[in-house]
Order: C-alpha cells, then structure tokens, then sequence
C-alpha cells in the first residue's frame, strides 16, 4: 500500500512541553497546508490542557481517516500523571518514551506510513534510563539500522544541512572526523536526496572543519589530511562533492543555490545558519531509514509551554515533508 494511504502517526513528546499544543495547531492547519491525515499518540490530557478543539480518542488505526476531517485523532496510552505545562516530571518522561516507542512501531510495522516525533527534554528522559543521544538514535536502532548509517539532515525552504558529527563536545571533534565517516554521511545524503527528495543528481558541498577552511595547513590540517581525501574518493565513486569551503562562507545565498545540502563537520555549525534562516520552519529529517521519520527542529520549549504561545510551523512543516517524502518513494517503486 502506498505510504500516502496510511495516516501519518505523531508522538507528542514530552507532555509539559509544546509537543501537544503544536500538534493540535497543526491539525487546525490541516487544510490550508494540505496535510494528510494523522494522529496522535500519547496522553490526551497532554492536549486538552493546552487546547480546547474537538479531539477523537481512537483505538484503531483505521479509524483516522473517519474522523481527522472534524477531529484531531489521538491513540491515548494512559493517563501521566498530574500535567502542569512547562513542569516536566518522571511520569512525563515515562509517556514521552512509551509515545515514541509506540510510533516508531506502528511506523516499522507499516499501520503508519511516517512518524513524526514531536519535542522531547533528553535531560529528563536520562533520569529514566534513556542512553541514547537523542531521537534519531533511538529510532535507528529500532528499524535495525546503524547510527553511521543513519543521517540527520536539518531541512528549511532554502536549506538543507547534514552534520558529520553529532551530539558530541567539541573538543571531540576532530578525533572523531574520519575519511570513512565523512564517505558514509555524503553517501546517505545523497541517497536520501533522491529518495525523499526526487532530486535525481545530487549536489554536495561539504565545510571545512577550521577557519578559512584551514588555510593550506596554517590553521589545521583536517582539511588537508581528513576531508581533501574523503572527497576525492568521492568523486571516484560518483558523487557530485565540492569543498572544503571556508564555513563563514558557505550560507550565502549565492553559494546555497550551488548545492542541494550541506555536510558540515559538527553540530552548529550546521544548526546555526539553519535555524537562523527559518526556526519556525525546520524540520530534523532521519535520512537512511526503512521508515519516514521527521520531527520539529526545535525542542520542549518549557518556558511558553500553557501560554498559546507555540508557533506551529516546524511541525507543520515536518508533517508536509513527510507527506513529499512519501511521494517521492511512490514514484520510485512506481
């Protein structure tokens, strides 16, 4: 069946953030944006304290398409505890995993056709004995896919960017830069690009590690010993690869028109110009997945959690990516 066919399952997150608030605004959206259906899975009370629109409790799978015209459908797990918005607690963290585990399996076993997982507080998950770095990590590791082989890319209107290396210090960085992680992470890109993207050949450029891009050797030698290299075999194995470009000039606008997505070499460096150019709109895609999952790029947002405040465009716009990533995967089986 094609993965437009099925309803689309969103984990809310941590209930005391702004998982359930934006969740609900983006079914008020549904129209307008041209969402297919979808539905929510973790505490309905999560939603009903922070919005009074018609929800549909739903036991079934099959009962979304039935109701998500006039009500926002919600898989209801169990009652978590008292939730005050913007207070996270154990019980909390406790939903939030039970909703992601829940989705990733309902996105695996294909009763969904993509997960979208909304904010979580990783801090609080820890307290429960959660060892993973992040979302992406767990949900890799649920479809029987590798953390190498499983790429976050950040995706805006104008930008797309893939970091090398992740959750990790900075200090850690260049140990943990190596010609076969660097070769891995482009080749997923790629593929994901033509996969989810439609885009047929790929474009590539990739950050140099150091100021200047390391300025032959004066400012570092990672460029020179590490990414040079990686590029090179790149090529040989057909990729379309430029760089290392200095990293305070590779987010002009002149230079994101001459690629389709940017690897940069650690975390910020990629997440800084992204959520500059379009923080109510980017999405965290994980490229390399037998499932389409994608999430808000942003986090719980404590602070204005209960306020109406949430703006709703980075779901919004992560449920819209997933309903084109689906359609792109129709037409290559097509």
């Amino acid at each position: 069946m094609n993965q437009l066919m099925r309803p689309f399952v969103v984990s809310l997150g941590d209930p005391a953030g702004i998982g359930p608030e934006i969740t609900a605004k983006a079914w008020e959206a549904r129209r307008v944006a041209e969402l297919p259906p979808f539905f929510a899975v973790g505490d309905a009370n999560s939603i009903t304290a922070v919005w009074d629109g018609p929800i549909q409790l739903i036991h079934d799978v099959d009962m979304v398409a039935e109701v998500f015209s006039e009500a926002l459908p919600v898989l209801h797990l169990e009652a978590s505890g008292p939730i005050v918005p913007g207070q996270p607690s154990t019980e909390g963290a406790h939903m939030a995993l039970k909703s992601l585990e829940l989705g990733t399996g309902l996105a695996r076993s294909g009763a969904a056709g993509a997960l979208i997982t909304g904010p979580v507080s990783k801090s609080q998950l820890y307290t429960i004995g959660y060892d993973h770095p992040g979302q992406t990590e767990y949900v890799a590791q649920h479809c029987g896919v590798s953390p190498t082989n499983a790429t976050m890319m950040l995706a805006g209107p104008t930008l797309r960017v893939v970091p090398v290396t992740v959750h990790v210090p900075y200090k850690d960085v260049p140990g943990l830069l190596s010609i076969d992680l660097i070769k891995a992470r482009a080749h997923a890109t790629a593929k994901g690009l033509r996969r989810d993207f439609g885009i047929a050949h790929p474009r590539l450029a990739i950050a140099g590690l150091n100021p200047h891009a390391g300025e032959g050797g004066a400012l570092g030698r990672e460029e020179i010993e590490i990414i040079e290299p990686a590029l090179r075999q790149l090529h040989e194995e057909g990729l379309n690869v430029s760089g290392p470009y200095p990293p305070d000039a590779m987010f002009t606008p002149q230079m994101r028109r001459s690629y389709d997505a940017a690897l940069c070499i650690y975390h910020d460096q990629g997440l800084i110009p992204l959520k500059t150019l379009h923080f109510d709109e980017g999405v965290n895609m994980t490229l390399g997945l037998p499932i389409i999952r994608t999430s808000p790029d942003h986090g719980t947002a404590f602070p204005i959690a209960g306020r109406n405040e949430a703006h709703p465009g980075a779901m919004i716009a992560a449920i819209a990516l997933a309903r084109d990533a689906a359609r792109h995967r129709a037409l290559c089986l097509a």
